[in-house]
C-alpha cells in the first residue's frame, strides 16, 4: 500500500512540509538580517551559522538517551512549539528596536537545542509510524519536502526580505513550527510505549549507541563521509552570503535566486531517489550519488557578476540533487539494520558526529572569509567536499548493492 493512503504519514508529512518551507526562508532571512541590516561581521555570520549546529555537539548524545526512554511525538510537539515562540522574539524585538546579533546568535543557539530533541525522535518515529517496509518510500516523500522548500526557501525569502524587511519575514519560519505541531497534534496511530529494560545510566546508554555506529564498518564509513561533507558544505554556507552579496554585489533577491538551484535539484533527486536506488542497489547509490554529484562544487566559487553566475547556479543544483539521494539512500540503511530499541541512541549518536562538524565548519567559514575573502572559503569548501567520499570507497559498502534484510546487533 502506497504511504500516500496512510492517513497519519500524510498528516506528518503535511506537517513537515510547511515547518521545512519556514525553516528555508529562515536560513536565508536570519543570515540576511545580520548581513544587511544588522552590519555583522564575516565572524559574525559564521558564529551565527555554528550557533545554529552548536547543540548537536553540546547535547547530541544525551538527546539520543533521552528519546529512547521517552514517547517521541509528545517530544517533537513540544519542540516546536518552544520553536516557535523562540523565533518569534526576533521580529518582536526588531519592531521595538531592540535587536542585536547577540540575540541573533542565542536564538539560533536556543532553536538549535530543540531541533537536536525534533531530528532524533523524528527520524526514530518514523519505523513505528509506517513500518521498515515503507521507510524508503517515507524517506524519500520527507526528502521531496524539504527539497521543494529548498527550491522556493530562498527565493521567496529573498522577495519577503526586499518588500516586509528580513525580520519580519522571520515569522514564516516560526509559524511554519507552529503548524507542524498542529498537525502532529492530529495523528492517531497509537505509538509503542518505549521498552523498560534495565537502565545503565546515561554514560552507559550513550556508550551503546556509540559502540553501534563505530563498530559497524559500513555505518562508521557512512558517519564520517557525512561529518567531512558537513564540515566542508558549512565552510562554504557561512561565506555563500558574503560572496554573493558583498563580493559580487547582488541583491538579496537574486541572490536567493541563485540559492534556490539547489532546492532544485534536491527536488529532483527526492522524486527519482526511489528509482535510483532500484536501478543501482539501494546500498550502491549511497557512494555513487557523492562520486558523480561532488565535482560540481568546484563551480560555485568560479562565478563571477554576468553570465558564469549560472555557474552558481548548476553546482548548487548538482549539489542538491546529490545530497537527497544520498541522504534518502543513507538514511534508510540506518533505519533498516538499527534494532527499536537503539534507534534513538543510534540516530543521536550519528547527528553528533556528523552535525558536530558544522559549527566548526561555520567558525572556519567565517574566519577563512576575511582571511582568504569568502571565494576563497568557497574553494576550500569545494575541495574538501569533494574528498569526502573516499570513506565510502574504502569501506564494505562499495561492493554491497541492496539494504541487508537483517537488523545488526
Amino acid at each position: 500500500m502506497s504511504l500516500l493512503r496512510h492517513r497519519d504519514f500524510v498528516r506528518l508529512w503535511t506537517g513537515d512540509t510547511l515547518s521545512q518551507f519556514g525553516a528555508a526562508i529562515g536560513q536565508f532571512a536570519i543570515p540576511a538580517l545580520a548581513v544587511t541590516q544588522l552590519a555583522a561581521t564575516p565572524f559574525e555570520v559564521g558564529a551565527l551559522s555554528a550557533a545554529e549546529t552548536a547543540p548537536f555537539l553540546l547535547v547530541g548524545l544525551p538527546a539520543g538517551v533521552l528519546v529512547d526512554r521517552l514517547r517521541r511525538r509528545p517530544l517533537m510537539l513540544r519542540a516546536d512549539l518552544c520553536r516557535f515562540v523562540l523565533l518569534l522574539t526576533i521580529p518582536v524585538a526588531w519592531w521595538l528596536h531592540v535587536l542585536t546579533i547577540g540575540q541573533l546568535i542565542v536564538v539560533a543557539l536556543l532553536v538549535g537545542l530543540l531541533t537536536v530533541f525534533f531530528d532524533v525522535a523524528y527520524q526514530s518515529y518514523l519505523p513505528s509510524l509506517v513500518g521498515r517496509e515503507h521507510i524508503v518510500e517515507g524517506n524519500a516523500k520527507l526528502q521531496v519536502s524539504q527539497s521543494a522548500a529548498q527550491v522556493s526557501g530562498p527565493a521567496l525569502s529573498g522577495l519577503l526580505v526586499q518588500v516586509v524587511g528580513a525580520a519580519t519575514a522571520v515569522l514564516a519560519t516560526a509559524f511554519g513550527f507552529l503548524a507542524s505541531a498542529l498537525f502532529l497534534l492530529r495523528i492517531r496511530t497509537v505509538e509503542p510505549a518505549p521498552m523498560r529494560g534495565e537502565r545503565r545510566g546515561m554514560r552507559a546508554e550513550i556508550a551503546e549507541g556509540l559502540r553501534f555506529v563505530l563498530h559497524q564498518p559500513t555505518l562508521r564509513a557512512i558517519t564520517f563521509c557525512t561529518g567531512t561533507s558537513n564540515l566542508f558544505f558549512s565552510i562554504s554556507a557561512a561565506a555563500m552570503l558574503l560572496f554573493l552579496i558583498r563580493q559580487l554585489g547582488l541583491s538579496t533577491g537574486v541572490a536567493g535566486l541563485l540559492m534556490s538551484a539547489s532546492g532544485i535539484g534536491a527536488v529532483l533527486g527526492g522524486l527519482t531517489a526511489t528509482r535510483l536506488a532500484r536501478v543501482f542497489g539501494q546500498a550502491r547509490i549511497v557512494w555513487l550519488s557523492q562520486l558523480v554529484a561532488g565535482p560540481f562544487a568546484v563551480l560555485m566559487p568560479l562565478a563571477q557578476p554576468g553570465w558564469s553566475l549560472s555557474l552558481f547556479a548548476v553546482s548548487g543544483l548538482a549539489w542538491g540533487f546529490g545530497a537527497i539521494v544520498y541522504n534518502v539512500a543513507q538514511v534508510s540503511y540506518r533505519q533498516a539494520i538499527c534494532p527499536d530499541h537503539l534507534l534513538g541512541r543510534m540516530n543521536a549518536s550519528v547527528r553528533f558526529l556528523v552535525w558536530g562538524t558544522l559549527p566548526i565548519g561555520g567558525l572556519l567559514g567565517g574566519a577563512l572569509a576575511t582571511w582568504l575573502t569568502p571565494r576563497g572559503a568557497l574553494w576550500v569548501g569545494a575541495v574538501g567536499g569533494i574528498l569526502a567520499v573516499g570513506w565510502l570507497l574504502a569501506s564494505p559498502l562499495r561492493t554491497m548493492r541492496d539494504l541487508p534484510t537483517t537488523q545488526a546487533v
